[in-house]
């Protein structure tokens, strides 16, 4: 009796091992993920209720350093900066409202090229309930297309998702 209850609970672990979400948060994925978003670099665009937002990406620190560079009609300009923290993928957001979230993926999966950011600390925050962004996420679907959805905090909740499906002009 005692084998067959191991023999049972051999297979339910097996079978949890195997239905797991593809989804990580390990150490290992950080630099694939990092390396999947340097392939950013270039022109891209995407059509906006106000108007065309502009996103260029560019390597520094002899790549090891993504700086996104931000445009929309209408906006001031914002720049955010990706790199590696030893195991871990960390953004720095530099806002047009002034203050500078960082935020740390959470989650990786690399099948599907998503990557989901969440809220560490920020710099220039007048004060928690502050608006500022709080997540990110990014998701490579191709090489010519990038999904990207940036949730605004206010009063230490969701306020609003900004979202936008950008095609790479260069």
């Amino acid at each position: 009796m005692h084998t067959r209850t191991l023999l049972i609970s051999g297979f339910v672990a097996l079978a949890a091992l195997l239905s797991a979400s593809p989804k990580s948060e390990s150490a290992n994925d950080a630099p694939a993920a990092f390396a999947r978003l340097k392939t950013l670099v270039g022109e891209w665009e995407a059509n906006m209720p106000d108007g065309k937002a502009h996103l260029t990406y560019e390597l520094t620190g002899g790549g090891t350093v993504l700086v996104e560079r931000e445009s929309e009609d209408k906006m001031p300009s914002m720049m955010t900066v990706y790199h590696l923290d030893g195991d871990r993928l960390i953004l720095t957001h530099y806002c047009m409202t002034g203050n500078q979230p960082r935020m740390q993926a959470r989650a990786i999966n690399l099948q599907t090229g998503e990557i989901q950011f969440q809220f560490l600390d920020a710099t220039n925050l007048a004060n928690p309930n502050a608006v500022h962004m709080h997540n990110v996420r990014l998701r490579l679907v191709d090489n010519n297309h990038l999904d990207a959805d940036w949730q605004l905090y206010e009063n230490a909740a969701p306020k609003e998702t900004e979202s936008a499906h950008y095609t790479r002009v260069r």
